[in-house]
């Protein structure tokens, strides 16, 4: 059974309260269209993240979460002079430090700078159609003209919540030569 592998690119998630301390007291998200994650979306918003070496822009990703966090390539966080562990979406502690500057104000953080790990999205059918569970770990194979690729330390994310579709990085998506839409399999 194939999916759908798609690249995420650099993006930042935030909290109200850094929201508000970003772009103004009161402030909301505006959407700039749907992700493939039912509710999660683009934002218009961006904000620069500075490093100890330099800085760079990202786009806001919605809604807002209970914990600001920002995702990087390594070669992002390497670039700007931040620690980026590889850890999976909500496991911040420990990791990298940076500061978030909007138009309104900045935020300084202790930590919330990850390399986002590879990981599978399924729904409950599509994890049994797939023969995998939620935290398993597995290798995908992605096909691509003279870059084709096995992916392994896959993480599995299962939830009614979902929709079917890996997630790698920028870099991760070079490295297999991802251009247009992508597919891979489950691997044994």
């Amino acid at each position: 059974m194939n999916f759908v592998v798609e690249t995420s690119a650099r993006h930042v998630h935030v909290t109200q309260e850094d929201l508000e301390t970003l772009f103004g007291k009161g402030y909301e998200l505006t959407k700039k269209k749907d992700l493939s994650q039912p509710g999660q979306f683009a934002c218009n918003e961006k904000v620069t993240i500075v490093g100890p070496k330099k800085e760079m822009s990202a786009s806001i990703l919605g809604p807002v979460r209970p914990e600001t966090q920002i995702e990087l390539s390594l070669t992002d966080a390497r670039s700007i002079g931040v620690t980026a562990p590889v850890r999976e979406s909500g496991d911040i502690a420990g990791s990298g430090a940076c500061k978030l500057v909007g138009p309104a104000g900045e935020v300084e953080l202790k930590e919330g700078v990850i390399a986002a790990k590879r990981h599978i999205h399924a729904t409950p059918e599509d994890a049994e159609k797939l023969g995998v569970k939620d935290k398993d770990v597995v290798s995908v194979k992605v096909d691509t003209y003279g870059r084709s690729l096995v992916f392994g330390d896959v993480i599995v994310r299962v939830s009614p919540k979902y929709a079917l579709a890996m997630h790698i990085d920028t870099d991760e998506s070079n490295a297999a030569g991802c251009a247009g839409t992508v597919y891979g399999e489950i691997v044994k």
